[in-house]
């Protein structure tokens, strides 16, 4: 089994803002596409275009329509990826020591010449955000783009997790929560940063921003262009125009 440290020193992770979402995929592609590309093993994809697609993601986006208490529903556009817990179940279960986390930035790991594909870990995660590779028999997750983060060889707008850096909408975002001037910091104090389910008490480190209450309209009498306007002579010369450009 493998232990967890009691402390890292820095708390590298994602804030994702649920207000600004639309749900467009593009942080699951440019995941996908980074990790087949680079790090570790490719992710599987087998029999992509045929009757039983089955394939290997590490980020994963759904949707949901909710209707609130007051005001009509609205959908909702919820990310989904490993949440790299300060207390990770799916490390201490592992029997390899495969699964790790990092004393020096607290990102959750898998060596996958260690991994043996029993699942454990997968069964203790309480978010669903590991996968097993159909392919390789070992076990996939996010990596926080590891590989990119302290790459010193790309530009530094490029050195954050591929999902940050392609997100159209801005609302993924990405920073070291032991650093209380970060901009992740910042964010969850500002718009109360919420953990996912923290009644499982795995303390993760990424925070999902709540969406905003958004704006209700009162009732629109539908027929209202076929009311009479309410100045029945024009006040002005701009008004007389108008009157008589309709009666043309």
């Amino acid at each position: 089994m493998t232990t967890l440290p009691e402390k890292t020193e820095r708390k590298l992770g994602l804030v994702i803002d649920l207000d600004t979402c639309v749900g467009c995929h593009a942080c699951v592609i440019s995941c996908k596409g980074w990790n087949t590309e680079n790090y570790g093993s490719p992710l599987a994809d087998v029999d992509a275009y045929g009757e039983n697609p089955v394939g290997t993601f590490l980020n994963r986006v759904h949707s949901y329509e909710v209707t609130p208490d007051e005001g009509t529903s609205q959908l909702v556009h919820f990310p989904k990826s490993c949440l790299h817990c300060e207390d990770a179940p799916c490390v201490t279960v592992c029997p390899t020591g495969a699964s790790y986390k990092r004393f020096e930035d607290g990102i959750v790991l898998v060596n996958e010449s260690d991994c043996i594909g029993c699942g454990l870990c997968a069964w203790a995660c309480p978010y669903g955000a590991r996968e097993m590779d159909g392919v390789e028999k070992v076990m996939k997750k996010c990596t926080l783009c590891v590989d990119r983060i302290y790459n010193e060889n790309l530009e530094p707008e490029d050195q954050i997790p591929s999902c940050v850096r392609t997100c159209p909408a801005g609302a993924r975002h990405f920073g070291d929560f032991n650093d209380p001037e970060s901009n992740v910091n910042k964010l969850v104090l500002k718009r109360g940063g919420m953990d996912l389910m923290p009644e499982q008490q795995t303390k993760p480190v990424n925070k999902y921003l709540p969406p905003r209450p958004k704006d209700t309209l009162g009732e629109i009498d539908i027929l209202a262009p076929l009311l009479k306007p309410v100045a029945e002579k024009p006040g002005s010369f701009i008004g007389w125009l108008n009157k008589q450009l309709d009666k043309i």
